[in-house]
């Protein structure tokens, strides 16, 4: 299934349409302010999994972030008491980055143990912001990109939705998205350390 929501005013009634496939475990693919990525409800665990396994990740512990839609929900499930590492997030987000930080023990149950550190997003897309707002928990997310294949089905929504029609159960079009990713900062150190340079730049 396809769905329209304007990223400028989003429908209502369609975020609500997503968001029930979300609450039935369902996969959806939705816009970023980088790339489209797709995702679940953090409590569908099964569904992780099959995402998991779909990327080629670590089913056990995939290398996935969660989407916030505000510093608000973040502070839920991250441990963040240096007050520099908050201003660095105020700072910056809602934007294009990823953040590792501290993960607390409120993070799905099967990371518990496992997984101490989480990649953190809060993007700057109505959208997607909506969607997590009207859910009223986090999503679990990874991106669409291939860092070999910059190519068209990236950014142009019915070309994802032609590609991964069969696996997503619902894709999100919010306009073309860029074919650059998110950057990705690790603050789990005493300095915060850019791994992967993206389409956002770092205000310190």
């Amino acid at each position: 299934m396809l769905i329209r929501i304007f990223p400028e005013n989003p429908n209502p009634d369609y975020v609500r349409r997503v968001t029930f496939v979300l609450e039935q475990g369902g996969i959806v693919i939705y816009p970023t302010d980088t790339i489209y990525a797709m995702g679940c409800d953090i409590g569908a665990a099964k569904t992780i999994e099959r995402i998991a396994r779909f990327k080629g990740l670590n089913p056990g512990n995939p290398d996935m972030s969660m989407i916030f839609e505000s510093m608000s929900q973040l502070s839920e499930y991250t441990i963040i008491h240096d007050n520099n590492l908050f201003r660095l997030l105020k700072r910056n987000l809602p934007g294009p980055f990823t953040f590792i930080v501290p993960a607390n023990n409120k993070i799905p149950a099967m990371f518990k143990h496992r997984k101490k550190t989480l990649g953190i997003r809060i993007p700057d897309n109505r959208v997607t912001l909506a969607i997590v707002r009207d859910l009223g928990r986090p999503l679990m997310t990874t991106s669409i990109h291939e860092d070999d294949e910059i190519i068209e089905y990236i950014t142009d929504p019915e070309l994802i939705h032609e590609k991964y029609n069969d696996f997503a159960d619902l894709v999100v079009d919010g306009g073309y998205g860029r074919n650059e990713p998110s950057t990705v900062v690790d603050c789990t150190g005493p300095e915060p350390v850019i791994l992967r340079q993206g389409t956002g730049i770092l205000e310190l």
